[in-house]
């Protein structure tokens, strides 16, 4: 099972169990962090695609630490001109563990609705059949009188 989701401006696959470095959150080391923004799910061979997002799905994981990447060094240079300038930059992450995916797939629900109301024509032909023979049953015995 994994799920894309939207977080910080960009989308992830994730699934149970993977370790993913967002931007900067401002979680606590060992809170728990929910994704609501699910873009997609996908649970076995059922794909389930959102519009813009997935009604009832979300994705929660454990703040794992907090820290800054490597130095990224930017060196812009102006040929025969004598310019140079050097920067460097790190950008600060969050590192976080997924531990569930929860979602109610839309062909789930589909189907219980579909089983719910075929109980209830089931129910309505039973109920339908026992009204006609109790019919039958007082005009049968009406008539041997």
């Amino acid at each position: 099972m994994y799920a894309i989701i939207e977080a910080c401006g960009r989308q992830y696959k994730v699934s149970e169990g993977d370790v993913v470095f967002f931007e900067k959150l401002n979680e606590e080391v060992g809170k728990k962090v929910s994704f609501d923004k699910v873009v997609l799910l996908s649970n076995d061979d059922k794909v389930e695609v959102g519009n813009p997002y997935v009604a009832n799905a979300k994705v929660d994981g454990k703040v794992v630490s907090q820290g800054r990447g490597k130095k990224i060094i930017v060196f812009k240079y102006k040929a025969k001109k004598n310019e140079r300038r050097t920067l460097g930059h790190r950008q600060d992450y969050t590192k976080v563990e997924i531990t569930s995916i929860n979602g109610v797939s839309k062909a789930k629900t589909e189907n219980k609705k579909a089983e719910v109301k075929e109980d209830a024509k089931a129910k309505e032909t039973v109920n339908a059949k026992e009204d006609t023979q109790k019919k039958e049953t007082k005009t049968t015995t009406k008539s041997k009188k």
